[in-house]
């Protein structure tokens, strides 16, 4: 599952369920989530596990932007770091949205059909809204 937020950390969007197995990259790329960003003229900060995604152009405005990843041969620089820490402050309040739903634990015991998971998490995605602007 792939969920949007706002900058506020409010939830705007979850994808549907897929099996566990399944990558995030693949799930987004299966959404065509970088098209719909561009058409809207959105653009959304990732963790480290969007790396590569938005595989667009060198004139093509990024939808995805991801921090930098480290290789065995390849530390990273003092640049790429400073870097990747004003990213992780820009996605604190991010990381507070789906943490409230998370706090939904029948999410950890669901075992069912993606498409039943798929409509309990969007009714959840309602009912936490609803919970964090009280």
């Amino acid at each position: 599952m792939i969920a949007l937020t706002d900058d506020k950390g409010r939830l705007v969007w979850v994808s549907a369920v897929r099996p566990g197995r399944t990558s995030e990259i693949t799930a987004c790329r299966h959404d065509k989530l970088t098209a719909h960003l561009r058409a809207a003229g959105l653009g959304a900060i990732a963790d480290l596990g969007f790396v590569g995604l938005d595989d667009s152009g060198p004139d093509t405005d990024l939808a995805v932007i991801t921090g930098y990843k480290a290789a065995h041969n390849r530390p990273l620089t003092r640049g790429q770091k400073l870097s990747n820490k004003a990213l992780a402050a820009v996605r604190a309040p991010v990381e507070h949205g789906f943490a409230h739903l998370k706090n939904w634990r029948v999410l950890g015991t669901v075992r069912t059909h993606p498409r039943w998971a798929t409509a309990l998490v969007r009714a959840l995605l309602v009912l936490t809204n609803r919970e964090v602007a009280r």
